[in-house]
């Protein structure tokens, strides 16, 4: 019976929901397996195989994408188990926020953080937080704002100042995921950097505001209220990064020190993926932000776990994270589509056509307005402080960047679940909240998702003109490193010491980024990668596919 509630959990039955699925014939039932869990898990599988035949049909087709195709498979399916059951409920499409937040966005994020370009990540890392925090805080005022105002207008008024307040948080968090499928790293790497890692940011920031409006005690607001935010918000920030950074050197040492290559590829690759997923966990279990967690992990066991395994653990483990992290990503997509069908829902909501309508407009048009609240006043700040034309964020970027974060996903759903499942029963509006959020993700992602590749074309990629490559900075290392030469040698004489220190000040101020990496790259080389291992600091073991073509080349 434990096997049975475990597995029926995964796809949000219970055991009262159970009980209709007890009193089956013998030689259907099983005593260690529940039929109806048997029967989802059957359905999904064959939904996640179709899209993957779809997806692999429509790869040239602009106007179409995998969590789209996969979006519309899961509607279809809802459909259809809406028509077998002549139109009765089906818990079995309940939607489960553990299965969600621990399960499947886990290995997106890592994956995410694994293969980002990380050069481009962090040059663009002043605007990624930027973006990601003042941006996601604006947009939460707007909406919470919006909602206050406009909701009593159209007659929902049985909502608090809390349901508010989360309203705006909920619908601030972007969908990175459907991102990440829309923008492509290597046609426009700046916007996949820039819009990919505020969605990453976004989405913590938006968690961390939600959970902060949970902890509000709305009877007793008063000055510090906002400094409590503010301090919460960095305490989160700064130790969720500092976990995930340290879990990725912990990896790297261990597997660097103990080399487990040269018995066994299996362990070596066994405990990768293992201390991947790790952060993650202890993250939740000290209530910090599991997405920058493990973000940033993946980033770091880029750099240096990853060159410290055997070259066949390297090509397994990079297929394997990107291979898993595909599974949820489509995944995720057929749970939502067909939860946006169970019936449920919508019945206990109340609401007329009109109604419903009139609140999902207003969602999103306060989406809308709260994203270009942000995005083009923020861009233009960052511009007067770029000196360069070419690194400026032009108008059409702007714009880009404004409809690629339109997308509403899974977090979006899942933060509404939160709020206002428990109180479905008692509260028709609570419903209509659930239900018009729905309707916001779905209209975001076919819609917003489908136009996005042919804009970009459009308006991007057509009239492009040749460009330095994107992966360079305005001055190149090599560049900077002759700078720094040529200000004077400091073990030449005490009198050249001063000059250097000022012309190092000089490029730090007139290029910070690439400044900033060359010191980097120096402190590297020199601290870390011999003692956490990375490219260049591999181990030399005979037996290893890289010792025997060392060896090989020697010969």
């Amino acid at each position: 019976m434990a096997t049975k509630i475990l597995n029926a959990a995964m796809f949000g039955l219970t055991p009262e929901n159970m009980s209709s699925h007890e009193h089956l014939p013998s030689e259907l039932d099983s005593s260690f397996l529940n039929t109806s869990t048997v029967i989802a898990l059957c359905v999904f599988f064959a939904l996640l195989c179709a899209c993957i035949i779809i997806g692999h049909l429509l790869e040239e087709n602009r106007w179409a994408n995998e969590s789209i195709t996969a979006l519309l498979l899961g509607l279809c399916a809802g459909a259809v188990v809406l028509l077998i059951r002549k139109g009765d409920g089906s818990h079995l499409l309940k939607f489960s926020e553990d299965l969600f937040f621990l399960y499947l966005l886990p290995p997106i994020i890592f994956n995410a953080g694994f293969q980002v370009k990380k050069k481009r990540f962090f040059k663009n890392f002043t605007a990624i937080l930027l973006f990601g925090i003042f941006g996601t805080v604006i947009s939460f005022c707007i909406i919470s704002l919006g909602v206050f105002w406009i909701f009593r207008k159209i007659g929902v008024r049985s909502l608090n100042i809390k349901d508010h307040l989360a309203i705006g948080a909920i619908m601030s968090a972007t969908d990175s995921v459907c991102t990440l499928q829309v923008l492509s790293q290597d046609e426009t790497p700046f916007l996949y950097s820039i819009v990919f890692g505020e969605g990453v940011v976004n989405d913590a920031t938006s968690i961390v505001l939600f959970n902060s409006v949970q902890t509000l005690d709305f009877h007793n607001i008063d000055g510090f209220t906002a400094l409590k935010l503010i301090g919460t918000f960095l305490y989160l920030l700064f130790t969720s990064t500092a976990l995930g950074i340290a879990v990725g050197l912990l990896s790297a040492f261990i597997i660097k020190t103990l080399y487990f290559g040269r018995h066994s590829t299996d362990r070596e690759f066994a405990l990768m993926i293992l201390m991947a997923y790790l952060p993650y966990l202890l993250a939740e279990l000290l209530n910090l932000s599991g997405i920058l967690t493990v973000f940033f992990c993946g980033i770091v066991m880029s750099h240096y776990t990853w060159h410290n395994v055997t070259e066949s653990s390297r090509i397994t483990t990079k297929h394997a994270f990107a291979t898993i992290s595909f599974i949820a990503e489509t995944f995720i997509f057929l749970y939502v589509g067909m939860d946006a069908l169970d019936i449920d829902k919508w019945r206990e909501s109340n609401a007329s056509a009109g109604t419903s309508a009139a609140v999902s407009s207003t969602l999103f048009a306060l989406v809308l307005v709260g994203r270009a609240a942000f995005i083009f006043p923020m861009a233009n700040i960052l511009n007067c402080f770029q000196k360069i034309e070419s690194s400026k964020i032009h108008f059409k970027q702007q714009f880009i960047m404004w409809w690629a974060g339109l997308m509403r996903g899974a977090v979006t759903i899942a933060l509404s679940y939160n709020q206002f499942a428990n109180s479905v029963k008692s509260s028709p509006e609570s419903a209509l909240m659930i239900t018009s959020t729905m309707i916001v993700v779905l209209f975001s992602t076919i819609v917003c998702g489908s136009v996005t590749k042919p804009l970009i074309e459009a308006v991007l990629l057509r009239h492009r003109k040749p460009m330095v490559s994107d992966l360079d900075d305005n001055v190149s290392l090599e560049e900077l490193r002759v700078l720094l030469l040529e200000s004077g040698d400091p073990n030449s004489s005490n009198n050249n010491q001063p000059a250097r220190r000022a012309s190092s000040l000089r490029l730090l101020i007139s290029h910070p980024t690439t400044t900033v990496h060359y010191f980097w790259r120096k402190f590297d080389d020199r601290f870390m990668r011999p003692v956490f291992g990375g490219r260049g600091f591999v181990p030399f073991v005979p037996s290893s596919p890289t010792g025997a073509a060392d060896e090989s080349s020697s010969e």
